[in-house]
């Protein structure tokens, strides 16, 4: 955190201190002499403690404008002007601080009131009562005035006794690595714990192909032309002995992925933090899992717009190297037929159909208990049909059930029985994840930013962007209709 930020945060919690707002509001105000005689003056401690308060609430100010300055900021007319007036109060509240102190005694002099204690019977040992607690909004600080300059040695580097004390107050886990915004770094452990999970089994993004990168986006190069094609690209000829070879260069094209941000604030309260295995557990659980949902939905229906681009944009219409099949004459409501099976299979590239899946919404899979081949492939079940889907723990092997030998994975990220996504066959290696080198989740604190709530609030950051591989289907050798990575079921 830059010492702009460090300072703008350091008059946040000034202005958030649980001291009371009366001790604020004269804080923020110069303070005249007025009617008050040399005794009241004497006497007022407090009127002393607010003149320094507002020194340093000036002084402070006047650092961020110094800060600003130096980094080479230009300052607007509005600004030098209050630069001006607060150096001119500035030297005013130093004069009054002056000759205030010049009036307090010297020596311990006279009490107001007289010190209770109780004199023994007899000439005993004398007994004095013991000091009230200290106020438990005050943190043990007298005044605001000493909390303030205790905040600004803390920024400045001049450790004492008592920033000592104001980090004790402000942190519920200890004192070790406080940076300059007073947040803490959570332990590496955590950030390999929440990765680890993120690619788990139920991710879709650890089924797409990895690809990295050191800056914020990357530029890769594609070949989009088929072995097959005539004009375009690389060819190869049959040419006759002593003739010339014809000349042909290869065709690339640019495809190029920028990082988004996936982001997460979870303020946590004292009382939680008290429970440290309750956390870690409660942020292990519920932080990968809000990650995940919003990763594979992106990947089948991202926008492209600040997120990865997805197979089904938006689920409104499929994206431009995906295939939509069409349902069935008469077909009715929300239901999915052998023949609808049949079709997507037929528009998935054979080069690809090995690595393939079935994405499906849960409410899909009672369709496909029992759908069986039979006739034309649209009537279920029939006495001699043969079965077309093979739950888990059948004949097939767990966790997946497989249709057409490939396995079908429920995804809560596909679209309802009856829309268009709710059934999807895909070869995610030809879809391109990029993340940040090193692929790790970043993962902040910071007691300061709920600080007038007792809560730290923890900050998740993970860096990714994706995108289909190819711009268009592929165009056949010797056949109408095109093939795909990704084949789609029309809305019923």
């Amino acid at each position: 955190m830059t010492m702009k930020n460090a300072l703008l945060g350091e008059t946040k919690l000034l202005a958030l201190s649980s001291f009371s707002r009366l001790a604020v509001c004269a804080a923020a105000g110069a303070i005249s002499f007025g009617s008050m005689s040399i005794n009241d003056i004497r006497m007022d401690a407090p009127v002393l403690a607010d003149l320094e308060a507002r020194v340093v609430e000036i002084n402070v100010a006047l650092d961020a404008f110094r800060v600003r300055a130096e980094a080479g900021e230009d300052l607007t007319d509005e600004e030098t002007t209050e630069i001006e007036e607060n150096a001119g109060e500035l030297e005013k509240l130093t004069k009054k601080i002056k000759a205030l102190k010049l009036l307090q005694p010297t020596g311990q002099g006279r009490r107001t009131t007289p010190e209770a204690r109780t004199e023994p019977a007899g000439g005993g040992r004398r007994t004095v009562p013991a000091e009230p607690r200290q106020d438990a909004q005050r943190m043990g600080f007298r005044s605001f005035g000493e909390f303030a300059q205790t905040v600004q040695n803390h920024y400045r580097g001049n450790v004492t006794d008592h920033v000592t004390r104001l980090r004790n107050a402000a942190t519920t886990f200890g004192n070790e690595g406080i940076g300059a915004d007073g947040g803490f770094l959570i332990p590496p452990s955590f950030s390999a714990n929440i990765w680890t999970k993120v690619n788990g089994i139920e991710s879709l993004l650890s089924r797409c192909t990895p690809l990295t990168t050191d800056g914020n986006s990357l530029t890769i190069p594609k070949d989009e032309v088929t072995p097959w094609d005539t004009t375009k690209g690389v060819q190869v000829y049959w040419e006759g002995e002593g003739q010339q070879i014809p000349q042909s260069k290869g065709l690339y094209e640019m495809g190029q992925l920028r990082l988004s941000k996936l982001s997460a604030l979870v303020p946590i309260s004292e009382e939680m933090m008290q429970d440290a295995a309750g956390l870690e557990s409660w942020l292990n659980a519920k932080a990968p899992q809000k990650m995940t949902s919003k990763i594979n939905t992106a990947i089948i229906a991202g926008t492209g717009a600040g997120q990865p681009l997805g197979m089904i944009p938006g689920y409104g219409a499929v994206g431009a190297s995906v295939i939509q099949v069409s349902k069935e004459t008469s077909q009715p409501a929300a239901t999915v037929w052998f023949a609808n099976i049949n079709k997507m299979w037929g528009r998935m590239y054979a080069g690809w159909r090995s690595n393939a899946i079935w994405l499906v919404n849960q409410d899909v899979e009672p369709q496909l208990e029992g759908m069986a081949f039979v006739g034309n492939g649209i009537t279920p079940t029939a006495a001699s049909s043969t079965p077309a889907y093979m739950p888990p723990g059948g004949l097939n092997d767990a966790p997946y059930g497989r249709l057409k030998g490939r396995p079908v994975v429920p995804v809560e990220a596909c679209a309802q029985l009856g829309n268009l996504g709710d059934i999807i066959l895909c070869d995610l290696s030809q879809y391109w994840a990029l993340t940040k080198a090193g692929g790790a989740i970043q993962t902040d604190t910071s007691i300061h930013l709920y600080f007038d709530q007792a809560l730290t609030a923890f900050r998740f950051i993970f860096r990714v962007n994706g995108q289909p591989a190819w711009s268009a289907p592929i165009t056949r050798q010797n056949g109408s209709n095109t093939l795909s990575w990704a084949v789609a079921l029309q809305a019923r």
